[in-house]
């Protein structure tokens, strides 16, 4: 729509309603505040008429949707926030800077072309700043306020009004890492893309997985969505041709719904559904699981590491009977010990209450007789990640339980079906990937081995349940969902550290670009001494055992780790060592 002469100044005005401008507008319109929003397609300004309709009224002035530049007269500030292109990007700000008189501030929302290059090119480089957006913006997200030399202190002020109207949190990240922390997210989301796209598991599973198991903010395919299908492909396209790495090709699954108009969010289809109003829809529920499921009152926790001590609480507070089998007397006695004192902590914190810990102790015993589990109606076992001893222990629990019990394993790079095989009863085994702490986690993977019995996956389903945990279902094979995504992004980052004039402080810089800008609770490198240097080293030999990928490569620095004593968090030594106690 074309208007025939100026309206009233706007506060501020948009150009370019994408994914990231349809965002702004609509957090400035929520605000109270005027705003202008240009774009030349007419369908995307009807696409956010629609969208600003379906909302319902506000008390806010309605908003000016025009493909008509010459309304950005007399704007208070004007937000640039077309696609990542430096020749679109500086034809747009040449077309702003001519309709807006000489002060007006000009902010751009550019991620990778460079901002003094394009403060220059705008003509006007004192009114230019730049807003670093990690994903479309939400009330209360982050956003990185970023100044050049040239900008003036009317501009970098008129910047900070921008946020506070938005409503954004200021960040300081840095171009550098920010650059960094998107190309590692951004590679774990193409990642998620090809699992979909081989059929493994559903596109919820994964979300799911990745949010609940790795505490994302949102699930990776629920992420592009928001981005826009075609902005993320553009931006893997331009990471892939500037540092030749094949793990930003686009994933086929992204041309293929690109093709078919299928863009995310802004369309309403992508990975998801959303409505009218830009609100994700609900994925439709399956049909109700009509397999009985096998009784379980009585549990066994096979292990005393922090895994086992951790299942072992989790099952004692929901009420079950839980035996704790450890290799002697003295560790079955310190595992103990253990959960009575994580649930001391838990009723300080207010998580459980005196009565429950009570109980829950009363229901937990702790031995170094596996005959002790002959009675139990499922036994999970949370022993070392070594083959040879998982399928000893199967066997051993073969011999030990009595007909139907339900055998778990807790593993999660090793394959459930050697441990079903081992036990000489596979129909009767299943894998029960708890994350750790178990008490704290809500996700479980329930992974099926070819010869699981559906009366097994229906008694994991409802025993997850009964413990208030979440659980997603896929096909034995290594690593799941989680770890199969989780650790080439965390690979990708080890490799910062071989890079060619690294940063000193690259993994102080990369943890607060990912941490600050993108939301995450950790950043990978405080996330691996999290997991445990061992461990992690552990699980990317058995993945690139599986899958012999450059993406799974184990990392020489991380062998160099383990080689020199650094476990990470469980030995006060690794690579977020100031962020720990003294030794």
């Amino acid at each position: 729509m074309t208007a025939q002469s100026p309206l009233p100044a706007p506060a501020f005005g948009i150009v370019g309603l994408g994914s990231v401008g349809e965002a702004l507008l609509v957090l400035l319109h929520a605000a109270g505040h005027r705003v202008v929003g240009v774009d030349t397609d007419p369908e995307v300004l009807a696409r956010v008429g629609r969208r600003l309709k379906a909302a319902g009224a506000t008390d806010a002035p309605e908003p000016v949707l025009t493909d008509d530049h010459a309304l950005l007269h007399g704007a208070a500030l004007v937000v640039e926030a077309v696609p990542e292109d430096r020749a679109v990007k500086t034809g747009v700000l040449r077309r702003i800077t001519g309709v807006c008189p000489p002060g007006t501030p000009v902010i751009t929302t550019t991620a990778a072309v460079p901002l003094t290059r394009l403060a220059i090119a705008s003509g006007r480089p004192a009114d230019l700043a730049g807003l670093r957006l990690f994903t479309p913006p939400t009330a209360g997200s982050p956003a990185e306020p970023v100044r050049t030399a040239l900008t003036s202190a009317e501009t970098a002020t008129a910047l900070d009004r921008l946020l506070d109207a938005a409503g954004l949190t200021a960040v300081e990240v840095g171009t550098r890492p920010a650059a960094d922390a998107t190309a590692l997210v951004l590679g774990l989301f193409n990642r998620a893309a090809a699992l979909l796209d081989e059929g493994y598991v559903p596109g919820h599973a994964i979300d799911t997985a990745m949010r609940l198991g790795c505490g994302l903010p949102a699930g990776p395919l629920e992420t592009l969505d928001r981005i826009g299908l075609d902005t993320a492909h553009a931006a893997l396209t331009d990471l892939w041709q500037r540092t030749g790495d094949s793990s930003f090709a686009p994933a086929p699954v992204l041309d293929r719904m690109i093709g078919e108009g299928r863009l995310g969010r802004k369309t309403g289809r992508g990975f998801h559904s959303w409505d009218e109003t830009g609100t994700l829809l609900p994925e439709p529920t399956g049909a109700p699981d009509e397999i009985t499921a096998r009784p379980v009152h009585r549990v066994g926790v096979l292990g005393s590491g922090a895994m086992a001590r951790g299942i072992a609480e989790v099952t004692a507070v929901a009420g079950h009977p839980t035996v704790l089998v450890a290799r002697s007397t003295d560790k079955a006695r310190d595992a103990l010990e253990a959960v009575a004192g994580s649930l001391t902590r838990a009723v300080r914190r207010g998580k459980v209450t005196p009565a429950v810990r009570t109980e829950a102790l009363a229901a937990l015993q702790g031995t170094a007789r596996l005959a002790a589990l002959a009675d139990c109606d499922l036994v999970i076992e949370a022993v070392a990640e070594d083959p040879d001893v998982k399928r000893e222990m199967f066997t051993a629990l073969g011999e030990v339980c009595a007909p139907g019990t339900v055998l778990a394993t807790t593993t999660s790079s090793l394959s459930v079906a050697a441990c079903a095989e081992a036990s000489g009863r596979p129909a009767d085994v299943v894998g029960l990937h708890f994350f750790n702490p178990a008490p704290v986690m809500r996700l479980v993977e329930i992974a099926h081995a070819p010869d699981t019995a559906p009366a097994v996956l229906a008694t994991a389903r409802a025993f997850c349940r009964g413990l208030r945990k979440t659980a997603v279902e896929c096909p034995d094979r290594t690593g799941f969902i989680v770890n199969s995504l989780l650790f080439p992004y965390l690979g990708a980052a080890l490799a910062l550290l071989d890079r060619p004039g690294a940063d000193d402080r690259v993994v102080e810089h990369t943890d607060t670009a990912v941490q600050h800008g993108f939301g995450y609770p950790m950043g990978p490198f405080a996330l691996l001494d999290t997991i445990g240097l061992d461990v992690s080293l552990a699980i990317q030999n058995r993945l690139y055992e599986r899958f012999p990928t450059p993406d799974h490569l184990p990392s020489p620095a991380l062998a160099e780790l383990v080689t020199a004593g650094l476990l990470g968090r469980k030995n006060r030594w690794g690579l977020r060592t100031a962020s720990l106690p003294a030794r």
